[in-house]
C-alpha cells in the first residue's frame, strides 16, 4: 500500500486531539507518535480489545492496560519525558476514540476483524514506527511483533564461523532471544525507575479497570452558598486538589464527601474547567449540579436562572452536553413509581409461571419486557428493584441453551443524540453483563443501543420521555424471528 497509515494518523488524529493546545505541545506530539504504532499493534494482535473500546463511552489507557495496570504507569513514564504524566495520559486518553473512528473509516467497517485486517495490510509501516523499547512492552502485554519485524535481529554470521557450528547456533537462538528480551525489559524498567528518582511524582496512581464515570454532585442554599457536595473518583490525588478548590471557592470548611475507589474513572471530562464552572455556580440560589461522564446537569428553583447559568458554562466545557430542567427529563412522571412497581411485579409473576422443563425464549422475553428498568440519569447502574427479576431470568436461561436474546437500549430525545446512543448501548451491555455474571453464556445474549431512534411515545412530554427511556428484550434465532412485545394493553401475541 502506498498510503502510510501511521502518517495519516499523525496528520488527522493528532490534529484533532491537540487542537487548541499550547502547553507541552511538542512533547504531546511525540507521545502520540510513540503511542499510535503500539496501539495498532495491540489491535492487530487482540481484535477483542477493539470491540471492548468501542463499547466505552470514553475509552481510556486504563481500559487498554486493564490486565496489566502496573505497565500503564511504566509506559507513561517512558513517553512523558520531563512532562507530568497526568498531562500526557489525558492527551493519550483523548486520542483513543478518534483513532478508532479513523480506523473504522479506513477499513470501511466497524468490525474488529476488518480493522485488524487493515492494520495487517499496513503492518510494515506500523512496525517500523514502533519505538525501540516497544518490543519489550508489547511482549509483556502478550503481543509478539515477529510479522514484519523480528523480536531481535541477530548480526550476520562472522566469516570465521565454521559450517558445522550452525546446529549449535540454531539451538542457542531461542535462549539468546530470551536473554535479549529480559535485558530489554530490565533496561526499560530501570530507566523508568531512574526517572522516578530524579523527577517529582506526578500524583497520578496506576489505575485498574473502571466501569463508572467520575462524578461530582453539589447544591447551593437560598443564599447561593454550598449546602451539599459529594465526589466520586478513582484518583485520590486529584480529589485532594479539587477539595481545596471547592473549599476556597465556596469559603466552606468541610468541602465534599468523598468516595474514592477503582470502580470510578480517574478523570472527569473537561476537568480543568471544573473550578471555573463552580465559580459561576457560587451565588446562584437553590442550584444543583451533577457532573458525570460527558453530561452536566443543572437545576435551579427558577428555570430562567438555570438557562442563564448553562449559557455561561457551555463555552467552558466543549466536550460535554450541558442540560437544565427545561431540556432534560431527569424526573419521571409522578405516577412512575406505581408503574415501575406494577411492571416489575408482573414480570416476576410471569417468570415464575414458566415451566422450567419447557422454557421458550418467547416466554422469557415477554416476561422480561413487563418490567421497567428505570436507570438514574446518565447512569448505567442497574436498579436494585430489577436485579431479582434478572436473577430469575438468568436461572431459566442457563437451563435453556436454545434461548438467545437481544437486549435493546433506548433513550428519550433530550440531549446529544450521539451521547444518547452511546449511553443506550452501555445500558444494554450492563444488563447483558449482569446476566453473564449470574452464569448465562455470553453467546446467548447480544446488546444493541438505539438511542432515541425508536421512540414509542411523544418526546415532548415527561410521560412520553419516561416511556422512551427503556430496555427491551427480543428473541433471536427462533423459528419466526419475532418477539412478543408488551404495551399498555398487555401482552401483544404476534
Amino acid at each position: 500500500m502506498n498510503t502510510n497509515l501511521i502518517d495519516l494518523l499523525k496528520q488527522k488524529v493528532s490534529a484533532i486531539v491537540l487542537e487548541g493546545e499550547t502547553e507541552y505541545l511538542s512533547e504531546k506530539s511525540q507521545a502520540l507518535s510513540s503511542f499510535f504504532p503500539i496501539l495498532l499493534s495491540l489491535f492487530k494482535s487482540k481484535p477483542e480489545l477493539i470491540e471492548n473500546l468501542q463499547r466505552q463511552l470514553n475509552p481510556r489507557l486504563t481500559d487498554i492496560f486493564a490486565t496489566h495496570p502496573d505497565l500503564k504507569q511504566e509506559f507513561l513514564e517512558q513517553v512523558s519525558g520531563t512532562v507530568p504524566t497526568g498531562a500526557i495520559e489525558s492527551t493519550l486518553n483523548r486520542s483513543i476514540s478518534p483513532t478508532l473512528g479513523f480506523l473504522e473509516t479506513e477499513a470501511g467497517s466497524s468490525e474488529p476483524s476488518a480493522i485488524a485486517h487493515l492494520i495487517e495490510t499496513h503492518w510494515p509501516a506500523v512496525s517500523s514506527a514502533l519505538p525501540h523499547w516497544a518490543t519489550a512492552l508489547l511482549s509483556a502485554l502478550g503481543v509478539g511483533i515477529a510479522s514484519g519485524r523480528t523480536l531481535h535481529q541477530a548480526p550476520e554470521a562472522e566469516p570465521y564461523r565454521a559450517v558445522e557450528e550452525k546446529k549449535k547456533s540454531n539451538f542457542l537462538l531461542p535462549l539468546i532471544a530470551f536473554i535479549v528480551l529480559a535485558a530489554l525489559l530490565a533496561l526499560m524498567f530501570k530507566a523508568c525507575s531512574d526517572k522516578k528518582q530524579t523527577e517529582p511524582a506526578s500524583g497520578v496512581p496506576a489505575q485498574t479497570a473502571t466501569s463508572e464515570p467520575a462524578k461530582l454532585q453539589l447544591s447551593t442554599g437560598s443564599t447561593g452558598d454550598l449546602t451539599t457536595c459529594q465526589l466520586y473518583s478513582g484518583n485520590a490525588s486529584y480529589i485532594d486538589i479539587l477539595q481545596k478548590e471547592i473549599k476556597q471557592i465556596f469559603n466552606h470548611n468541610n468541602g465534599c464527601g468523598v468516595e474514592t475507589n477503582a470502580s470510578y474513572h480517574s478523570e472527569f471530562i473537561d476537568q480543568d474547567a471544573i473550578p471555573s464552572v463552580l465559580k459561576l455556580v457560587k451565588g446562584v440560589p437553590n442550584a444543583s449540579l451533577t457532573w458525570m461522564g460527558d453530561q452536566l446537569f443543572i437545576q435551579t428553583a427558577n428555570p430562567a436562572d438555570a438557562e442563564q447559568l448553562a449559557a455561561k458554562i457551555r463555552p467552558l466545557v466543549k466536550n460535554m452536553t450541558v442540560m437544565t430542567q427545561a431540556t432534560t427529563a431527569a424526573s419521571a412522571p409522578a405516577d412512575s413509581t406505581t408503574a415501575i412497581s406494577a411492571g416489575n411485579t408482573n414480570a416476576e409473576k410471569a417468570l415464575a409461571e414458566i415451566n422450567p422443563d419447557n422454557i421458550r425464549a418467547l416466554d422469557v422475553a415477554t416476561a422480561l419486557n413487563m418490567q421497567i428498568i428505570n436507570f438514574d440519569t446518565a447512569s448505567t447502574t442497574i436498579p436494585e428493584a430489577n436485579k431479582s427479576i434478572l436473577d430469575q431470568a438468568a436461572a431459566l436461561i442457563k437451563r435453556a441453551s436454545h434461548v438467545h436474546l437481544m437486549v435493546k437500549g433506548h433513550t428519550d430525545a433530550v440531549g446529544n443524540a450521539k451521547a444518547n446512543k452511546a449511553l443506550s448501548q452501555k445500558r444494554a451491555q450492563a444488563v447483558v453483563d449482569y446476566l453473564v455474571k449470574q452464569g448465562v453464556d455470553p453467546a446467548q445474549l447480544q446488546a444493541v443501543g438505539y438511542g432515541s431512534e425508536q421512540p414509542v411515545a411523544d418526546n415532548a412530554t415527561p410521560e412520553g420521555q419516561f416511556k422512551n427511556r427503556r430496555i427491551e428484550f427480543e428473541v433471536l434465532n427462533t423459528d419466526t424471528g419475532v418477539a412478543r412485545e408488551v404495551n399498555e394493553q398487555g401482552v401483544n401475541k404476534q
